[in-house]
């Protein structure tokens, strides 16, 4: 129970590994879509991308480029700039900013992104095995 309410940090590196774990592989998923034909065709029927209908597969191959970094570790901080660009065009452009409403679920994955690319990407990513030999 003295663990449970103190205020330090408790399994931080193995908490940050999972979340970092998982939702690299949500965004990653989400730019799974690109290869699925069907899907691409409605996104680009969406009155959003009538003027450039490159714009979604830009957007999905954003996706699966940043979720990737962000699931193996590896630059992390750079996969997180683009999660964040790509999820914050979704937010506030395609979905008009209601964040609080309609796009709480794009406008999560900004925040966690946000929360990577502050804290990189930890004890058990690529950028600590990669960095921390070439520091030697």
């Amino acid at each position: 129970m003295k663990k449970l309410f103190s205020p330090g940090p408790w399994w931080q590196e193995a908490g940050f590994f999972l979340i970092r774990i998982i939702t690299g592989f949500f965004i990653t998923f989400h730019g799974w879509e690109v290869f699925d034909e069907a899907k691409m065709k409605d996104y680009i029927s969406w009155d959003t991308f009538q003027a450039s209908s490159f714009m979604p597969y830009m957007g999905k191959a954003a996706e699966l480029t940043g979720g990737i970094l962000l699931l193996l570790g590896f630059l992390t901080r750079i996969g997180c700039l683009i999660i964040i660009g790509t999820f914050a065009y979704i937010t506030f452009l395609v979905g008009h900013g209601k964040f609080w409403m309609d796009d709480q679920h794009p406008f999560l994955f900004v925040l966690l992104a946000l929360v990577f690319f502050f804290a990189g990407g930890g004890r058990y990513s690529l950028d600590q095995v990669i960095f921390s030999t070439l520091k030697k």
